[in-house]
This record gives structure tokens, sequence and C-alpha cells, in this order.
């Protein structure tokens, strides 16, 4: 019994974290449709490719362990994807829609933490911590492209 209690958080924990990359992909969105400089534009679609790839991971490995990924964006993602079309307006500044893929990223890796901080197995353990990782290094490149 007291297995499958783990399981049921587990299975949340990781589905918090599903809809984090939902998110992601969601903002990079909208990132990629306000800016024009070609470079920028590549490095956000290979951040949010990478966002692809987790979701996948993490849906699959839901599933795998008797889950149900939530697999939509939930009331708390349309409220953010809302929030980051109204904050960046008919901005087009490179500078400043860099920066809000930052802080987003940043959130992301906040939530990361905390799941990471929760009960999790070993196996999700890792994956969480492998998203983490490439979250983090998401946010360098960003940082690189503000130089």
């Amino acid at each position: 019994m007291a297995d499958n209690e783990n399981n049921k958080e587990t299975i949340q924990s990781l589905n918090q974290l599903l809809q984090g990359e939902y998110m992601a992909v969601e903002s990079f969105n909208i990132f990629i449709s306000k800016v024009e400089d070609e470079n920028v534009k590549k490095t956000f679609q290979e951040i949010q490719k990478q966002h692809r790839k987790n979701i996948d991971t993490l849906a699959s490995y839901i599933q795998n362990i008797g889950g149900r990924p939530q697999e939509n964006l939930g009331m708390k993602g349309m409220i953010a994807d809302k929030k980051v079309s109204m904050d960046l307006g008919i901005k087009t500044d490179t500078a400043e829609i860099i920066k809000k893929a930052v802080e987003g990223e940043t959130q992301g890796v906040n939530m990361a933490e905390k799941v990471l901080r929760g009960t999790l197995d070993s196996k999700s353990r890792d994956i969480a911590g492998e998203i983490l990782h490439k979250d983090r290094s998401s946010i360098d490149k960003l940082n690189s492209l503000l130089k």
C-alpha cells in the first residue's frame, strides 16, 4: 500500500514537471513569433525542441509507472501563457524577449528543484535531475545571447 501511495505522489510530482514543460513549449511559441533575429530564433527553437523531448521522456515514464500524463496546459498554464503574451505585448525588442525567456526558464528550474526535493524514486529523481540540467543549460544559452 505504501508503495502505491509513493507512486501516486511521484506521478503527481512528475505531472507538475510535465505541466512546466508544456508551459515552456507554449512560451517559446510566443517568443519565436515575436523575435526577428534569426540567430535568436534558432536558439529559441533548439530550446523548445529540448522541452518537447522532456515532455516525451516524462509522459512515457509516467505511463510506464502506471500513471496518466496530464497532457494539457491546465488553468495555471493558460494564465501563464496569457501573462507572457501580455507582458511582451507588441514589443519586439530582442533583448526584452530573451530576458522573458530566461525568466521563464528560471521558473522552470525552480519548479524542477522543488519536485526533486519531494518524494521520488531513484529513476524519477534521475529523470527530473536530467531535465533540471537541460533547463539550466538552456538558461546559459539564452544568457549568452544577451552578451
